[in-house]
């Protein structure tokens, strides 16, 4: 899904609404400490605060839109298979419309793993299959992949990922009222939650792995170009 869709969704009243209800979930806004760096992936401007060491990195199927708007630019177009970050750079990591646009969820969390510090944090919203949010087209979370719980759970823990809480946003259909809306998710511990329209994850980087003889695998290495110092004209036939 293009990034300016997803942009514009969160200028109308449904969008409004929604970062309201996922923001109260994750905990958003999330600012970065002075000796943190926070890692938006997908997007996730709409629960990030510009400041400190805060970034956010868009896929390049998707592209790119500048953020902040009157500050200098932290946002940057990747591939999220190969992020250009080094190992263990990261302390928390915020996946929002991500995972489910990925073409390979598998590699996309492997890559998160390792940016991540050992014991970071990082936390995921996904659309969930069984809600009504991903068999419509009224919202971005419509689009893509939607994950079951347990399928979720499966990739965290094949990444090498420990869970550390799991809630659910979104309860009520993306047509409901934002006064609906909001009363509902106050009921959504009651049995609700596994309709929801988008599951939101917190989990742990774990290290364990190695002490195991294990690996996370990596992505591989993808063809960028190269900027030449002193490019030459090209030849004549």
């Amino acid at each position: 899904m293009n990034v300016l869709d997803i942009a514009e969704f969160y200028t109308r009243p449904l969008g409004k609404i929604t970062q309201e209800l996922i923001a109260r979930k994750i905990g958003a806004p999330l600012q970065a400490k002075p000796d943190q760096l926070v890692l938006g992936l997908g997007y996730a401007v709409p629960y990030l605060v510009a400041g400190g060491r805060s970034i956010s990195f868009m896929m390049a199927r998707s592209g790119v839109v500048r953020w902040p708007q009157n500050a200098p630019a932290r946002a940057a177009l990747v591939d999220e298979l190969d992020l250009p970050l080094g190992d263990s750079s990261v302390d928390l990591a915020l996946l929002v419309h991500a995972l489910e646009f990925s073409e390979s969820a598998e590699d996309m969390l492997a890559e998160a793993w390792r940016v991540l510090h050992p014991q970071g944090r990082m936390l995921l919203v996904v659309p969930n299959r069984a809600g009504f949010w991903s068999a419509s087209d009224a919202s971005p979370f419509g689009q893509g992949q939607p994950f079951s719980r347990s399928q979720v759970g499966a990739l965290l823990k094949e990444a090498q990922f420990s869970i550390t809480r799991i809630e659910h946003a979104l309860v009520l259909p993306p047509w409901a009222g934002p006064k609906a809306a909001r009363g509902a998710e106050a009921v959504a511990k009651l049995g609700l939650g596994r309709f929801s329209g988008v599951i939101v994850i917190e989990a742990v980087k774990q290290v364990y792995a190695y002490s195991r003889g294990k690996l996370v695998r990596r992505a591989l290495p993808r063809l960028r170009p190269v900027l030449l110092q002193n490019p030459q004209p090209a030849a004549k036939s």
